[in-house]
């Protein structure tokens, strides 16, 4: 998913250098320590001790990450503090919106057909295509005519994360289903990369395909046992807390990732930037904790009350270590911009009492693809939108198939975009998409526009910056 941005985002893979040489503030250096905090101020940038060249960025190992993640460090939320009257004063924390102007080139992504904030204001009809009950969206739009419904798929083994199914009863070792429209056309071919010291080339159409057309998001069946993967994020902004009456507080999605260096004993979750941290200029969340499987038995939907023990079936986990992007950190903003080609997060939560891991408490983890072929991507969204005409009380996912380019600054990797019409409540949640056969992260919201058509959300591509920022984090454990 700023307080506006809250109140309204095959064979095994290698991992490869992809391209960027994002000049941020005007010299270069290899590491942390070789910044300029007058070089930084003079750029406009906060002087968080980044590398002056960006690619440098890709090439920090686990030292460099160290010396600049100094406040990766958080205190866990007491434990009873997201009681259940907390938890239903949490907004949803909107995906990012789209700026106003549009990227340069031949290839635009569309803007909101309205400006103010992207979602449908409460008593307004939902346009064509938008789910007109809470956790009972309709079926995706073809054209413009609505399909006949279609019933939710079944689940997958608790043996591994979720693979997203491609039809009613499919085996979850297939890959997912491909969308219900046709996936946007490709894009002219990308230009050779730079040479070593230059920055590089532009792609010709600026990184932007057409827009995927709208994809309903559909509820996933009860309980979420085998899908305990995927759950809600709750924090609180910084500063607000008891003062601002519960006003601070929001919701996210998030999703259990494996941890390379506890193999089968993960604590870490991930999820967007934006729902951890204020972005530019500003620092952390508190009381960080992720619910997974949250309601998995239902026990809150049409608006029921329940304890803690059926709508945390696996507990409530608090957060004790948190690291995003640099690029977020620095840049990090109310609507869609270079930041947001970053807007990730990695998060570490504390077992309680020294009992079992999260991943061995939910049966699971799902393992991250950096750099993965985008012609080799089909992707399914999974998340819990709470904004209308969603509650936040059912996962949700689109089966959104491949992805397509949206590009808000040509010089860095363009972020993934598929058709969804999920809302405020369902930034961070995990994209998943097959790899050897079995599920692998991909991505997560980060930029939404739910209102006209299309409607769709964009995640950040994983590349060498967020395979270092999770490899750090791993190792800190």
């Amino acid at each position: 998913m700023s307080s506006s941005v809250r109140s309204t985002r095959s064979a095994r893979a290698v991992l490869g250098a992809s391209v960027l040489a994002l000049t941020l503030l005007g010299t270069s250096a290899c590491g942390p320590d070789n910044s300029s905090a007058d070089t930084a101020a003079a750029a406009g940038a906060p002087a968080l001790g980044l590398p002056a060249n960006l690619d440098d960025l890709k090439k920090w190992k686990f030292e460099d990450w160290e010396k600049w993640a100094k406040d990766y460090a958080l205190p866990a939320a007491t434990k009873g503090f997201w009681t259940l009257e907390k938890l239903l004063q949490a907004k949803p924390n909107e995906p990012i919106e789209p700026p106003a102007p549009q990227p340069a080139g031949t290839q635009a992504p569309a803007q909101p057909s309205a400006p103010g904030p992207s979602t449908p204001a409460a008593g307004s009809k939902p346009p064509a295509g938008q789910p007109t009950q809470p956790g009972h969206p309709t079926t995706p739009a073809a054209a413009t005519t609505p399909a006949a419904p279609k019933p939710s798929n079944t689940q997958q083994p608790a043996s591994q994360a979720p693979a997203p199914p491609k039809q009613p009863a499919q085996p979850p070792s297939q890959a997912p289903a491909q969308p219900t429209q046709a996936p946007a056309q490709p894009s002219q071919p990308a230009q050779p990369p730079a040479q070593p010291g230059q920055p590089p080339a532009q792609p010709a159409d600026n990184g932007n395909d057409p827009l995927p057309k709208t994809v309903n998001a559909q509820p996933l069946q009860h309980p979420y046992t085998k899908l305990a993967v995927h759950g809600k994020l709750f924090a609180d902004e910084p500063g607000a807390g008891a003062a601002g009456g519960g006003l601070g507080r929001s919701q996210c999605s998030a999703t259990v990732v494996a941890d390379p260096a506890h193999p089968g004993k993960s604590n870490l979750v991930w999820t967007a930037g934006h729902c951890v941290h204020q972005g530019k200029g500003g620092s952390f969340y508190s009381n960080i904790s992720f619910i997974p499987a949250f309601n998995s038995n239902a026990a809150m939907s049409g608006g029921k009350q329940a304890d803690e023990s059926q709508y945390a079936p696996f507990g409530i986990w608090g957060a004790t270590q948190a690291v995003t992007s640099p690029q977020w950190k620095a840049e990090g903003g109310k609507t869609g911009d270079a930041a947001t080609h970053y807007d990730f997060a990695v998060i570490r939560v504390k077992p309680a009492d020294g009992a079992k891991s999260l991943e061995e408490t939910v049966g699971g983890a799902v393992p991250v693809w950096f750099n993965a072929p985008r012609d080799q991507l089909s992707v399914t969204e999974y998340g819990y939108p709470a904004a209308p005409p969603f509650d936040g009380m059912e996962l949700n996912r689109c089966e959104s198939g491949k992805p397509g380019r949206l590009s808000y600054e040509p010089t860095r990797p363009p972020m993934l975009v598929i058709g969804c019409t999920m809302t405020g409540g369902s930034s961070g949640g995990g994209w998943l998409a097959v790899k050897d056969g079995k599920p692998a992260l991909v991505s997560n919201v980060s930029v939404g526009k739910h209102t006209g058509d299309p409607m769709y959300q964009a995640g950040p591509y994983l590349d060498d910056v967020a395979a270092g920022a999770y490899d750090f984090l791993s190792k800190k454990g």
